[in-house]
């Protein structure tokens, strides 16, 4: 086979044939893909001044990516996590690069040498049931956006899906019938039915029954019948909990995102006794090691816990002020 000539053409190769042909990737990562080198185009372009269909192998090299990673992090702010994403698919198109392109091998495995950066394990947050009464309340539902934002924000905190997943609901995956339920296709292309509680199948059934926009099919979507789109969602959120803090106090200091919403679901079956291997099922979390962050975030059920065992025996001490004269003579 013919080695590719330039970057542009082994990129497209890499997402036509390595990504969709041989490997039959999800949407999600091609998407996710897709934006890293989005963004490393746009860097490069910046940095050397030429057309991106111009780039070579040779030109986007390990101090050229090291120095779009960092500007990653401190001109856009992005954490370690997403910086980490972003290095991952990189590595992955030069992993592929390696094969088609033998003769730039010590280049690549510089690029394949760029290590990952450490993150520290933080605590998961999630909102409190006053809180989600707030934020559920924050919409104006006697507007059609306000409906589609209630619904939404309900169905997200009741069931936990992803942010994609919610987004990518078509009206065949909702029953809101007998036996109501929501499926949905989550990472790796799993599929999950994830039961809906009555209100929620009650506020979804009357959200349906509204007038179709665009084709009809798309159980959440924006003004002009297409899909929300995940800044769009984000922008909602930030939107209804601005207001809900005007009767909610103690969202003022949370960050509220979609997978908060979901974070919310997960540690409102945890509080209500529900196994932990259930809830990774719940959230199609791939393992239920992945679950045991919201064990690790239930400050009740630590103290619970807590409350069975026996305290160890301790006496506080009694602060005794020192002597005033003797203390002058020390301070000397």
């Amino acid at each position: 086979m013919k080695p590719v000539a330039n970057f542009a053409a082994l990129l497209t190769r890499f997402f036509t044939q390595r990504l969709t042909q041989q490997r039959n990737v999800s949407p999600h990562t091609i998407k996710s893909y897709r934006d890293t080198f989005h963004l490393l185009l746009l860097f490069a372009k910046t940095k050397l001044g030429k057309a991106r269909s111009q780039l070579t192998m040779q030109e986007i090299d390990a101090p050229l990516i090291s120095a779009f990673l960092d500007d990653l992090q401190d001109r856009r702010g992005i954490g370690d996590r997403s910086r980490n994403l972003r290095l991952t698919a990189i590595r992955s198109f030069f992993r592929y690069a390696a094969f088609e392109m033998p003769a730039q091998s010590e280049s690549i495995q510089r690029v394949l040498a760029i290590p990952c950066k450490r993150c520290t394990h933080e605590q998961i947050h999630y909102l409190t049931r006053p809180e989600v009464d707030a934020l559920l309340a924050a919409p104006d539902r006697d507007t059609w956006s306000g409906r589609r934002d209630h619904a939404w924000l309900l169905l997200m905190v009741q069931t936990g899906l992803r942010l994609s997943e919610m987004t990518g609901l078509n009206h065949r995956d909702v029953h809101a019938g007998a036996n109501a339920h929501v499926h949905a296709v989550g990472k790796g292309r799993k599929e999950r039915c994830t039961p809906l509680t009555r209100q929620t199948a009650a506020v979804l059934q009357a959200w349906l029954g509204e007038p179709a926009r665009g084709s009809g099919q798309v159980v959440f979507p924006n003004r002009q019948g297409g899909r929300l789109s995940n800044d769009g969602v984000q922008y909602l959120l930030a939107k209804h909990v601005a207001s809900a803090r005007e009767n909610c106090p103690s969202l003022k200091d949370k960050t509220v995102s979609p997978h908060v919403l979901r974070h919310t679901a997960a540690m409102e079956l945890l509080q209500a006794g529900v196994d932990t291997t259930v809830i990774a099922l719940w959230l199609g979390h791939e393992s239920v090691e992945t679950t045991h962050v919201y064990l690790e975030a239930d400050l009740a059920m630590k103290e619970k816990i807590m409350a069975k065992t026996t305290a160890h025996d301790g006496h506080p001490g009694i602060y005794k002020p020192p002597d005033a004269l003797l203390a002058f003579l020390k301070a000397l």
